[in-house]
């Protein structure tokens, strides 16, 4: 008799789950894995975009737009936990 390696779900939703992965030959860890080349250029972009915005910005329209982003941090209401 063969021996499983992981036990079964209790729920019934990821007992289904588990059935239509083991049925359609797919599962998480088979997912697409990301192009490293593609990922490094996207945060070197990421990276770079804040400091170049803010760059080109008027001082006048930075202290704009630290004052509307304190306003907002500063009146969010708070909820209970």
């Amino acid at each position: 008799m063969l021996k499983r390696t992981s036990k079964k779900p209790k729920d019934i939703n990821l007992i289904a789950a588990s059935i239509v992965e083991r049925v359609a030959g797919t599962s998480k860890k088979s997912a697409k894995k990301k192009n490293p080349a593609a990922v490094s250029l996207g945060r070197l972009g990421g990276l770079k975009g804040g400091r170049a915005r803010a760059d080109k910005l008027s001082p006048e329209k930075r202290k704009e737009i630290a004052k509307k982003a304190a306003q907002a941090r500063w009146s969010a209401k708070k909820t209970p936990q």
